[in-house]
């Protein structure tokens, strides 16, 4: 049974709805639970913290972003796992790779480059939480936003346009902006279901789609939008992950902790 170890302040942030997510941490006793509990409460944001010592899990409940809450637990020297956010049909992810034409490929297909991650968590019956994270990429601004198809066979170029529901662009997530450090992130709300894009394409890039349309180049990066598991729907412990292959395991620490047994391969 989880404990709440203690409460901390919750932020006035600009989101109405606060949600779960759940981490597999490693926990050898009280005093671990406590000090990533402790960090995890400055975060701002934050309303309840929960811990099994048992099987090695966090549970989380409040606005901060995943991403942050990954790095605040690192930050304590220890590993973090997503295991699942949201309630159950209410999550997806996308891990976002270098989109170049065949011709210009800088590795070879099974080496891609990874460089971003979306999170994606519905937090009521029509809004949706968008956690963005790139790393490795040239600064500068940067256009996010969710395709028509999720048809990667050509890159970009064979995603569609920007995806809508009538005269609405849903699918328009963006800006964020790239620091010299080649990192960025993003955490926005948004009107769609996570239903509705699900096999759809995200796409991140530096390219104005107004000046021009979506060409394939080194800072273009995309994914297919899957679905991700809730908070309470994966029931694999980090050890059941640890004994995936080697090729998994690596795309998943890769991915900044993401699940990849919920995550197709992308095609770029």
């Amino acid at each position: 049974m989880y404990s709440q170890i203690s409460r901390g302040r919750i932020d006035t942030m600009a989101f109405d709805d606060s949600f779960h997510t759940l981490f597999a941490v490693p926990l050898s006793c009280d005093g671990c639970v406590k000090e990533v509990s402790e960090q995890l409460y400055r975060l701002g944001g934050i309303s309840k913290v929960e811990a099994n010592l048992e099987d090695q899990l966090i549970s989380v409940e409040g606005k901060a972003a995943p991403s942050a809450i990954v790095e605040a637990i690192q930050a304590t020297g220890r590993d973090a796992i997503l295991r699942g956010s949201g309630a159950a049909d209410s999550a997806a992810v996308s891990i976002l790779e270098t989109c170049m034409d065949k011709g210009q490929a800088l590795h070879e297909p099974g080496d891609r480059q990874v460089r971003g991650l979306a999170r994606m968590v519905q937090t009521s019956p029509d809004m949706t939480l968008v956690d963005l994270t790139i790393r490795g990429v040239t600064p500068g601004t940067y256009r996010a936003s969710i395709r028509a198809y999720g048809d990667f066979k050509d890159g970009v170029k064979s995603t569609g346009p920007i995806w809508s529901e009538g005269e609405v662009a849903n699918g328009n997530l963006g800006v964020l902006e790239v620091a010299d450090d080649g990192r960025g992130a993003a955490f926005t709300h948004h009107r769609f279901q996570v239903h509705q894009v699900i096999g759809h394409a995200l796409v991140v890039t530096k390219q104005d789609e107004a000046l021009h349309a979506l060409d394939n180049n080194q800072d273009t990066m995309g994914g297919v939008i899957a679905r991700s598991a809730g908070a309470w729907d994966n029931d694999k412990t980090p050890w059941d992950l640890e004994a995936h292959s080697m090729a998994k395991t690596n795309i998943r620490r890769i991915a900044w902790q993401s699940d990849v047994n919920f995550v197709p391969w992308v095609t770029c």
